[in-house]
């Protein structure tokens, strides 16, 4: 069976999101810090949720240049997922996004997701300064989301931590099961399986 990497910078970054979106406990899943170079993440409009865009593109929305870590997204890189898993992360992501493949540099070791979501239940608010460009890891090829509208995002860049501190609840345990992102993904799955159901009877 083929597997996938993907890189997360919005709320599939937290773990317990992820697992809920992808409706199994990510014991398949590792995953590590990581960084994506010349994009910029801003906060969608009237949305919790950010896109990325190419830094370029970006300029626009810009009175004043941009800082390497703002040119910078901070996300998590995500290996071994399957194609279930993408069936439902397409489907989370609905046509607002593209997903493309990108180069992303990992920023620590593998961890194993499942364990990381009991024991943290997301990725730490703060992480630590990137180092110089010339002494990142090697660019690890992964699948993204990029935002299709630009028109549709603010100047405003997208904060993780203030995402966790405010929104996050939103988008995992009781709560996700009013959210309509979430659950669209929990009904096209269902669908899709009393399909397979029906074509094997």
């Amino acid at each position: 069976m083929p597997e996938y990497t993907s890189f997360f910078y919005g709320t599939l970054m937290h773990p317990k999101i992820l697992t809920r979106v992808i409706a199994n406990d990510g014991k398949h899943l590792k995953f590590c810090p990581a960084v994506l170079l010349d994009h910029t993440r801003h906060k969608v409009k009237y949305a919790d949720y950010p896109g990325v865009i190419p830094s370029n593109q970006a300029k626009s929305l810009f009175e004043y240049s941009l800082t390497q870590e703002e040119r910078s997204v901070r996300g998590t890189l995500v290996i071994g997922l399957t194609a279930k898993d993408i069936y439902a992360l397409d489907i989370f992501e609905g046509s607002e996004y593209s997903r493309e493949s990108i180069p992303a540099h990992p920023l620590d070791s593998l961890h194993d997701i499942s364990a990381y979501a009991l024991k943290q239940g997301s990725l730490p608010a703060h992480p630590p300064p990137l180092p110089p460009t010339s002494e990142l890891l090697p660019p690890i090829p992964a699948h993204t989301y990029i935002y299709r509208d630009e028109k549709n995002l603010e100047a405003q860049l997208w904060s993780y931590e203030d995402f966790v501190e405010k929104n996050a609840w939103k988008w995992h345990g009781e709560a996700a099961d009013n959210n309509e992102d979430i659950t669209e993904v929990d009904r096209r799955r269902e669908n899709g399986q009393k399909e397979v159901e029906a074509l094997g009877a």
